[in-house]
């Protein structure tokens, strides 16, 4: 029985000469496997369809392993991101740890709008490393994590300045950053992002316009936090560490 859903394009595998299995992140599904027979061939009806990050609506056969992919309708190809080298290294990492973060066959109709306007907004053209940073805050929780961020995680203080712990896994208030002595302080403008990153709905995005050494805060925060307790070594995430160093030279 034939299948229709609406996915996005977020793995793709040369298989055998001509062939291509591609991993699709579903509305309807969550994510599944298709074989695109074809579709390494130029002219093959499957080939733009199956391109990285491409959104549309997919028909295809399932089976009990992979299925077959029939056909393709655009909704958006997401060219934009492809064009450019460094929003396809942000892209190629959130799908890299959305497909890192879960499970086959497992619809998740939130995260699906999370990716799709993740990619939406990166396509046009807003900055790529905010919406990372956004992308992988609201990650966490997918990934069973809970960072401490509403208040202190030692005392339940709200008011204050506050440091980060990894240990503590989240904020320390002034009063208790005696408790981890590898605390990383912090602006306050890095809790506050932390926080509405992690809280707020994508869709309520604005322009976000973020100073560079608030960026850099936020970058060791994440990292240190996903490395100590994601579990996760993702091969785009140091691609991307070399393209973030290669921008300083732009």
């Amino acid at each position: 029985m034939i299948q229709k859903c609406e996915g996005i394009v977020i793995r793709r595998t040369d298989y055998g000469e001509n062939n291509k299995i591609i991993t699709l992140y579903t509305r309807e599904f969550g994510k599944i496997g298709v074989m695109a027979r074809g579709a390494k061939k130029p002219n093959n009806r499957l080939s733009a369809v199956t391109q990285l990050f491409y959104y549309g609506y997919f028909i295809f056969t399932p089976s009990s392993g992979l299925g077959s992919l029939q056909q393709g309708e655009t909704i958006d190809s997401m060219r934009s991101i492809r064009e450019d080298i460094f929003a396809t290294a942000y892209a190629s990492y959130m799908v890299e740890l959305l497909d890192r973060s879960v499970d086959d066959r497992k619809a998740n109709p939130f995260l699906f709008e999370l990716l799709y306007q993740s990619l939406y907004y990166i396509n046009e053209g807003y900055d790529a490393e905010i919406l990372k940073f956004i992308f992988e805050m609201k990650m966490l929780q997918v990934n069973g994590l809970s960072p401490t961020l509403s208040q202190c995680a030692s005392c339940g203080n709200s008011e204050g300045e506050f440091s980060f712990s990894i240990r503590e896994g989240g904020f320390l208030c002034h009063r208790c950053v005696g408790k981890d002595r590898y605390h990383m302080k912090i602006s306050p403008m890095t809790v506050k992002l932390l926080r509405l990153f992690y809280y707020f709905d994508l869709s309520r995005l604005g322009n976000i316009s973020v100073k560079a050494e608030t960026k850099k805060e936020l970058q060791t925060i994440i990292d240190a936090y996903y490395d100590e307790y994601s579990g996760l070594h993702l091969k785009s995430k140091k691609f991307l560490k070399q393209m973030d160093s290669m921008k300083e030279l732009f």
